[in-house]
């Protein structure tokens, strides 16, 4: 392993490079540099060379010029112990360099800002750093080549431990990181550039997409145990609470359906501002309540179905207390995810020791400005034979403001809310769904059913089953509201609807048969809004 005499930084991100370059001269590293990173250094009273006095040629046209070359990249690429590389590289005055730390032009964040212009984009796509980053590691078996800051520590340490030298595997390691980086970088310029139409201005989708995800960890199998499967998290991670970001705290390897599971239950109950609890079975909840204090929240989502609950994914969008943790406890469930969990539930939940703890970064506001379409973060993608379908997420709210209403009778202020509360959860139930809601409480729910019938019947069968299986005495049905992702094509629904108790609907409308619909709510004396959008989930 040889020793490292030379580097060269050029940094966007400064963070740690004081306390990184002291350590590199601590070790008889020479230092050359560039614009304001050698200013930096110097200000900080580390010794630096210039790298226009290195290659005896000043930096030119603003700044594009300067690291591009023969005495730079001659130092990176020329191959350690090659002869004829050396011989050509003596030749030429050209030393080698054994080390290259670089970060790039911050383009992403550049092209994030609302008034970016193409010009300011333009020049923010970095063309020096990517080369000598690329060189360097195409190099990786004579150069040490840094493009994240948080690796610093770790190479001090080995250069330490090795007298000045990087072990090869390291130098490997961080190489594929490098082309990881650059491919990432290279992406995001692509999928900007080509998400302008010839007038300059955002179109709706990139002509081209391209999308980069690091993999997480492997699994013992997929959906079934007959399939293979991995988990892979997006780059660079968009800046919202995800499963993709959540931590695991405790409990067994999570699963392909876990993960899948998680995931569903957490982008539901991010939805509510309020205090929320949510119980996912098979990607679909099964139970829904909201309540000031979490653990009645709780209490009342398990209960709308305690036997699918039983093995469910619990999320909730508060921290999990010791109380609520004593009652989670109570039930089987394979996984928690929660912005947070105290030390005393902490203590509690890790009797279970195959329990799943998920912890997420802390929620934002539960609503957002309407993202990029060019950042894939923001796309719903769909898998086919050959191809991908993209498409936006489905972010939209539905405001009381939004509504129609359609009956003779309009909603009561209990009814209006629980109205927007069942919407909201059956834009997350697959396609037919159908939702049965009173007091912010799930009642019953239909899901994946080819008919909006069938769905509304297995909704009340659900309703029914854990009205018995709780021993209530009062019929929750009685008084509720139910939720339609799509309208109603015949009367037929509504009548299921009056039937098992109900007193108000929310559905999109624009069926032909919408009057016939109506006429069967009014006939009913049931309350109807119509919303004019549809939330299909297949």
């Amino acid at each position: 392993m040889p020793k490292i005499c030379q580097a060269l930084i050029s940094v966007t991100d400064k963070n740690g490079l004081d306390r990184f370059a002291r350590g590199l001269v601590t070790l008889g590293v020479r230092i050359l540099s560039t614009g304001g990173t050698a200013r930096y250094l110097k200000d900080h009273g580390i010794a630096v060379t210039d790298v226009s006095d290195y290659t005896g040629f000043p930096e030119m046209l603003d700044g594009r010029v300067k690291t591009l070359h023969p005495k730079i990249h001659g130092g990176l690429l020329g191959i350690r112990g090659n002869a004829d590389h050396e011989a050509q590289m003596a030749s030429h005055g050209i030393a080698a360099i054994d080390m290259v730390v670089v970060n790039l032009y911050p383009f992403v964040q550049t092209v994030a800002a609302p008034d970016c212009t193409l010009a300011h984009a333009i020049e923010n796509i970095d063309i020096g750093g990517p080369a000598m980053l690329r060189s360097a590691a195409k190099n990786h078996a004579g150069v040490t080549v840094i493009c994240d800051p948080g690796d610093y520590d770790a190479i001090l340490n080995e250069m330490h431990q090795h007298a000045g030298s990087v072990h090869p595997q390291t130098n490997f390691k961080l190489a594929m990181k490098v082309f990881a980086q650059t491919a990432a970088y290279d992406a995001a310029i692509s999928n900007w550039l080509s998400s302008l139409d010839e007038k300059q201005q955002p179109t709706q989708f990139p002509a081209v997409m391209t999308m980069q995800f690091h993999k997480r960890q492997e699994m013992r199998y997929g959906e079934n145990p007959h399939q293979l499967a991995a988990f892979y998290e997006e780059r660079p991670i968009i800046d919202m609470a995800t499963v993709a970001q959540a931590k695991p705290l405790q409990g067994k390897e999570l699963s392909f359906n876990n993960i899948h599971d998680a995931n569903g239950a957490f982008e539901l109950v991010k939805e509510f501002a309020q205090a929320a609890v949510v119980v996912v079975k098979h990607t679909n909840p099964c139970g829904v309540a909201l309540d000031d204090d979490l653990l009645a929240a709780y209490c009342r989502a398990r209960d709308t179905d305690p036997v699918s609950a039983f093995g469910g994914i619990i999320a909730c969008n508060r921290p999990v207390t010791a109380p609520l943790a004593q009652e989670i406890a109570k039930t089987f469930v394979e996984a928690v995810i929660a912005p947070g969990f105290d030390a005393e539930a902490r203590a509690i939940l890790a009797t279970k020791a195959n329990l799943r703890l998920l912890e997420t970064p802390p929620l934002g506001p539960t609503t957002m400005a309407k993202p990029p379409l060019y950042h894939p973060g923001f796309l719903d993608m769909k898998r086919v034979r050959g191809g991908v379908l993209l498409q936006e997420g489905d972010h939209h709210v539905l405001r009381r403001e939004d509504l129609k209403i359609v009956t003779h009778r309009p909603p009561n202020e209990r009814e209006f809310g629980d109205l927007l509360f069942a919407w909201t959860i059956a834009k997350h139930v697959k396609s037919n769904a159908i939702v049965y809601a009173r007091n912010v409480t799930t009642v019953g729910v239909g899901a994946g059913q080819m008919s909006r019938v069938d769905a509304s019947r297995i909704a009340v069968w659900k309703a029914r089953e854990a009205q018995q299986t709780m021993k209530r005495q009062e019929d929750w049905l009685v008084g509720s509201v139910m939720a339609s992702d799509a309208f109603f094509p015949f009367r037929d629904g509504i009548d299921a609807a009056a039937q098992a108790g109900a007193s108000a609907v929310i559905q999109p409308g624009g069926s032909i048969r919408d009057q016939e619909v109506i006429d069967a709510a009014n006939e009913a004396g049931m309350a109807m809004v119509f919303t004019g959008v549809r939330h299909f989930k297949h």
